[in-house]
Order: structure tokens, then C-alpha cells, then sequence
């Protein structure tokens, strides 16, 4: 690979972004401040999990909804109500390109360039756009408008080559329909997804990916559920296969484990809290190896892993782990994530 560590290309090409956090005193002037109300939206997120830290990566997409990316305040945010450390949420927002570390434009736009758009016009369709933005991968047009960015596949091959707005298809495009595309987008037009829900913009669908509405009446709700999904392309394997009686092999394994009866407490439950047993049911009625060690990590006898205690919910997150002398005191230098 010749591509620089932490450069636009290299970022492209191994969806890793060693690049540091926007941070600028400019830029963080004017972010939309991360209030109240979005502190009782995140608490409803929460409400959703059994531990409240697996409701992070909805959390994320609620600090982009509000600001566009997940600033240095966004972690901050994070780790005070999860009781994480700004470690824990920085490596989880740098490990996932869906988060961005760079204020993004009113609309992100991403073009697959992985092998089958490529060779059908993905590299030639992102070389044009980025042409006409005067922009590279993860950057933003000067205007605002749009920030540009490869992607290494977009899961829609049948309709390849492939163009996303804000997450939303434009299936089947050449150099002149995206050049299109997104010079309407420029104009602030909403071009209609080929398939999908109504364009909104990048933070509206950070809502949506939040688990929270981002549609203000009824009509727009209903709109977004009803828009169209499966294209001919994707059908016409399914026709095929009916017409020649095609089907799929027959799954084979062993037969998963019955679940306990919930009305027999066992013996070796006598003397357990209401969570431990609970827990003990999750664990035994697990139906394959993953779910049965994911229950089993997040039974209440097993011990915190050695070298990581979470912050005190409610204090603010911190840059390091309490260790030590005087640990849950935060004497730690702070620095950004």
C-alpha cells in the first residue's frame, strides 16, 4: 500500500482514520450545544439495554444528529452519562467509519469503488464528483454542502454502480447521473433514492440511526416506511429460482438444547438474587456458542476485567481509568480523544 498512514487515501483504502478529532477553537465555537433535552433523549436510548454501556453506538449517532460529528464534547458526553472513560467511547467512534471526526456537510455523499462498482465505473464516478467539488475522500465542498467519501462496498452489487446520499440508494449510476445528483444536492434539492425512504440530510439520519424519529408529522413517517426497497434486479433472482424450483439446501446441525421450564426453579438456584438466576436462565437457554458466552460474559458473578473499573456514573468522563493511589480521583492531564 503506498498510501500514508492517516492520509485521505489511506483511509479510503483500509477504513481505518488515524487523523486527529476537529478541534479547532473556530469550529467548536459553533456547534449546537449538547443540552438537557438530548440528555433525556440519550437516557431513553439507555433505557432500552440491559447495561446501559451497549447503548452507546446510538448515543454516538445522537451527538452527530446534533453537531454533525462526534466532537471532542460528544465523548465527553458519552463517558459522563455511560460511566466510561473518554478512552472507552473515543476508541469505539475511531473504530466504525460511520462516526466522523471532521464536521460533515448537510449531506454525505459515498461512492463504492470496492471491485464490481469499480469495474463497472465506481472509481471513474468518484473521480468526477470529487473533480467537481474540488474535495478527496472525507472531505467537505466549500459551500457545506457535501462531504465526499469512498466506500469499500455499499452491499448492492446487483445494482452496481452505487451512489449513497445520507445512507439512501441511487442505484445504477454512470458519470453523468451522479455529477447530477450531486449538483442537485448542492442546490439543496432532495433527488428521490432510487430505493429507500424520502433524502433528508446527514443529521436527520443520525437520529433515525439514534433510534429516535427524525420526521415531525405522520405523513412524513408513513412516507419513509413506504418507500420502495427490493428493485427488479434483486427480484429477478428470486423469479428465477420459483420458475426452475430452486431452493435453498436444508440448514444441518445438532438440535439446539431445550430451554428450561420457567416455572421450575432449580436447586442450585436457592439463595440467588432475581438477577442471578435470571442470568442463569439467559446462559442455559442460549441457542448457539456466541450467545451462550455473550450471556455468560455479562453474568453478574463475573468480575470486572482486570486493569478497566468504569467511571462513577454521573462524574464526567475521564481520560484515563482511576488506578492507583487516590484512584476515582481524576488528577489525570487531560487530553482530546
Amino acid at each position: 500500500m503506498s498510501a500514508l498512514p492517516g492520509s485521505f487515501e489511506g483511509t479510503a483504502v483500509t477504513g481505518l482514520d488515524s487523523s486527529p478529532v476537529e478541534s479547532s477553537p473556530e469550529t467548536l465555537a459553533q456547534l449546537p450545544p449538547l443540552t438537557a433535552q438530548h440528555e433525556a433523549e440519550a437516557a431513553q436510548i439507555m433505557a432500552r439495554y440491559p447495561q446501559a454501556r451497549s447503548a452507546l453506538l446510538p448515543m454516538l449517532h445522537l451527538v452527530q444528529s446534533v453537531q454533525g460529528y462526534v466532537s471532542p464534547e460528544g465523548v465527553g458526553f458519552c463517558a459522563r452519562l455511560l460511566g466510561l472513560t473518554k478512552a472507552e467511547v473515543g476508541a469505539v467512534a475511531t473504530f466504525y467509519t460511520m462516526y466522523k471526526r471532521h464536521p460533515t456537510g448537510r449531506h454525505l455523499v459515498s461512492v463504492c469503488t470496492n471491485t464490481l462498482c469499480a469495474v463497472l465505473g465506481g472509481q471513474r464516478i468518484y473521480d468526477a464528483v470529487s473533480a467537481d467539488l474540488g474535495v478527496g475522500h472525507d472531505q467537505t465542498a466549500p459551500d457545506g454542502s457535501v462531504t465526499l467519501e469512498h466506500a469499500e462496498c455499499l452491499a448492492a452489487c446487483d445494482y452496481a454502480p452505487v451512489v449513497t446520499v445520507d445512507y439512501e440508494f441511487y442505484d445504477q449510476q454512470d458519470v453523468q447521473s451522479a455529477r447530477e445528483l450531486v449538483a442537485a444536492l448542492r442546490r439543496g434539492e432532495k433527488p428521490a433514492p432510487t430505493r429507500g425512504a424520502p433524502l433528508t440530510d446527514f443529521r436527520g439520519i443520525s437520529r433515525q440511526l439514534a433510534g429516535l424519529s427524525q420526521h415531525a408529522d405522520p405523513a412524513a413517517v408513513r412516507a419513509a416506511v413506504d418507500g420502495p426497497s427490493a428493485g427488479e434486479p434483486t427480484l429477478r433472482g428470486v423469479r428465477l429460482a420459483a420458475e426452475r424450483g430452486e431452493t435453498a439446501p436444508p440448514m444441518t446441525g445438532p438440535a439446539p438444547e431445550a430451554a428450561p421450564d420457567p416455572d421450575v426453579t432449580p436447586a442450585a438456584g436457592a439463595g440467588q438474587s432475581a438477577e442471578e438466576r435470571a442470568a442463569d436462565t439467559a446462559v442455559a437457554s442460549a441457542d448457539t456458542p456466541a450467545e451462550r458466552a455473550g450471556a455468560a460474559q455479562h453474568h453478574p458473578d463475573v468480575p470486572e476485567p482486570a486493569g478497566r473499573q468504569p467511571a462513577e456514573r454521573g462524574a464526567e468522563g475521564t481520560d484515563t481509568p482511576p488506578t492507583g493511589p487516590g484512584a476515582g480521583t481524576n488528577n489525570s492531564v487531560e487530553r482530546e480523544v
